[in-house]
């Protein structure tokens, strides 16, 4: 099962959580007669950040960076995805520390510049000699992008540009990096060219020099937060800063040293959807790394609901296992199944990405882009918004002992909250994946011809039939799965397409009709979404012929599919279930609870998550809790 969910790596991954365990770096502590790594967030923000860079150093030392920017391939890739999962498993600053360098900084480098800006600074980054950071949010816009302040113009007679904050809202916010390490940051900023707004590019700006600020640059701490205190996030103000014109980033366009602006991108709106394509391994990474946060609090809830007694249901019987409560399994068991489905999800979306990221930058078609950006968003807001719930239940399930940060489940909710709106709002990526697939329907009536692209093929196929009564055996059928799945996509994209349709009849603008179908796009979204999961899961599944991990895969498949028909009102707001089929699926939920409840200690040992990196109530919650243990 790990080697189902993980896929890939998994000899990498255990080097390096065995490099992890090797140092004091990684605070190791014994509770319970076990050896556990967690931050210490006892530490100050200061320190908190100073042992993330430290940690950083050491790993960069033992090579554990090496080929993440240099090396091409598929392969070299998905071995930084695999350590950023394991890395993040210990410790989110460190994580997203690693994210803003490599991925945003490091990526926009290698897929907005050209070879010279490549030779000059892939490999000082890779090394960690400089440090990186990605200035794309102002204090005035965070998701809106396009409306960013910061304002760049060229000076021909001196072959510079020159970077501005006209305004305070225009000032760089939340950067991470920026308010004490980094060197060096990739500036977003609309381009004036003669006057002339060319809209938002990127640039390369010094902004440190042997520790100290560079002439024309302000930076102000951006403060304590809830979470990430290990980053150092700071605020970025430009005052006329000069930068050398080889330091824009031209694989997208360019400028001639007269002055001449050129790009083979004429459309601005494909320049701009360009220029945000590194957000995307951005968001794989977040999706990744809140599914494996989803796992650590799943496998130290239910281990030790499988130690945890309460109460006993006959006179003088022993107290029952919290497990073996139904309300108990009913709390847990989904979630894991869910979990379950998710990563296997995952594995289809890091390879995607690793597979096609670079292609979407080198052939920079609308279509590649925007497939791309799709899939990423809806993987980025589904994942995210299951990982805080499924923390917030696993901290309930563990009563007190939930509250302790040396158990993690708790910490670890306020560490994530923050992946629900940065590098994309969760609510506003979840409409642009309704408004990207308004836009294929359209097109596909305007053409008539089939539906083709982001897996909505089912669309040409006659309209899924639910049976008007359904059995057990129905239920757990993949077809009748997908044909639900399929059912309540279909239908509420047609419902979408007409109300915006129908608001533009009346005289509103397409972008108004759009907000004011907000509540269907909302609801497309999630459809979207559930049924891209499910149906990558059915193709995996497709695959093992092991018939006990079939028959286990066939349970957290049900599972999946009947709690996404419980949860989601659509089902039944729509017709999709009746009353009677939707009382069905309800039983059959508690039905596979109590099926699932013997491979509940297998299937979080299958999650691939050492035991030092889990916490002491997962384990020999008394030892930890003994006198010996407060004495040593």
């Amino acid at each position: 099962m790990r080697k189902l969910l993980d896929g890939h790596n998994l000899e990498d991954r255990d080097w390096l959580f065995g490099l992890m365990l090797q140092s004091p770096l990684f605070n190791p502590r014994e509770r319970g007669g076990k050896v556990f790594v967690l931050p210490d967030y006892n530490q100050s923000m200061e320190q908190q950040r100073e042992m993330t860079l430290k940690r950083i150093q050491y790993l960069s030392e033992r090579g554990v960076f090496t080929g993440w920017l240099t090396s091409r391939g598929i392969e070299s890739e998905l071995r930084m995805l695999a350590f950023i999962d394991v890395l993040a498993i210990f410790d989110h600053s460190l994580s997203i520390k690693l994210g803003v360098h490599f991925l945003l900084w490091g990526s926009a480098i290698k897929f907005f510049g050209t070879k010279s800006h490549h030779d000059k600074w892939l490999r000082d980054t890779e090394n960690y000699v400089i440090k990186g950071c990605f200035a794309m949010s102002e204090l005035g816009h965070g998701s809106n992008v396009r409306g960013i302040e910061t304002v760049t113009t060229y000076d021909s007679k001196r072959e510079e540009f020159v970077i501005s904050t006209p305004c305070e809202s225009a000032q760089k916010y939340w950067i991470g990096g920026a308010a004490n390490h980094a060197t060096h940051t990739v500036v977003f900023s609309q381009l004036n060219i003669n006057g002339s707004n060319q809209g938002v590019h990127a640039f390369i700006a010094q902004i440190r020099d042997a520790g100290n600020l560079c002439p024309n640059i302000r930076i102000a701490d951006c403060g304590h937060k809830i979470g990430l205190n290990g980053v150092d996030n700071g605020r970025i103000w430009f005052d006329n800063v000069r930068i050398p014109r080889e330091n824009l980033l031209n694989s997208v366009a360019d400028v001639t040293p007269d002055g001449k602006y050129l790009s083979a991108i004429k459309d601005p709106d494909q320049r701009f959807a360009a220029f945000l394509a590194p957000l995307t391994s951005g968001r794989v990474t977040i999706a990744s790394g809140a599914v494996y946060q989803s796992k650590i609090g799943l496998a130290i809830a239910i281990r030790y609901s499988l130690t945890r007694r309460a109460f006993s249901v006959t006179p003088n019987g022993p107290e029952v296992l919290l497990l073996d409560y139904p309300s108990h399994q009913r709390r847990l068991l989904p979630l894991l199944a869910k979990t379950q489905v998710s990563q296997q999800l995952l594995l289809y979306a890091m390879s995607f990405a690793a597979n096609y990221l670079k292609m979407i930058y080198v052939k920079r078609t609308p279509e590649s882009n925007k497939t791309i950006h799709v899939v990423s968003s809806a993987f980025k807001a589904v994942l995210t918004w299951h990982n805080m719930r499924t923390l917030q239940e696993c901290r309930e399930a563990c009563g007190g002992q939930g509250l302790k940060t040396e158990n993690r489940v708790g910490h670890l909710k306020a560490e994530y909250d923050v992946q629900s709106t940065f590098e994309g709002d969760n609510n506003v990526l979840m409409q642009q994946v309704s408004k990207a697939l308004l836009a294929q329907y359209i097109a596909a009536q305007k053409r008539n011809k089939p539906f083709q692209g982001f897996g909505l093929e089912h669309m040409n196929r006659p309209c899924p039939v639910i049976p008007s009564q359904l059995t057990s055996s129905a239920l757990r059928n993949s077809e009748f799965q997908t044909n639900a799945f399929c059912l309540r996509e279909r239908d509420l994209l047609n419902r979408f397409a007409a109300e915006v349709s129908q608001h533009q009849s009346k005289g509103e603008s397409k972008e108004n009709a759009f907000l004011l179908s907000y509540q269907l796009a909302d609801d497309l979204g999630r459809a979207f979404s559930d049924r891209s999961i499910f149906q990558t899961f059915i193709e995996a599944e497709a695959t093992v012929s092991d018939l006990p991990l079939k028959n286990v895969l066939g349970l957290l498949r049900s599972m999946y599919a009947l709690i996404c028909m419980e949860e989601d009102v659509a089902f039944l707001r729509y017709g999709y279930l009746s009353t009677n089929n939707a009382a069905a699926v309800r039983k059959e939920v508690t039905k596979l609870c109590s099926e699932l409840r013997p491979h509940a200690l297998g299937l979080v040992s299958s999650l691939g998550i050492p035991d030092a990196f889990l916490s002491p109530i997962a384990f020999n919650w008394v030892d930890a809790n003994s006198w010996s243990s407060v004495k040593n």
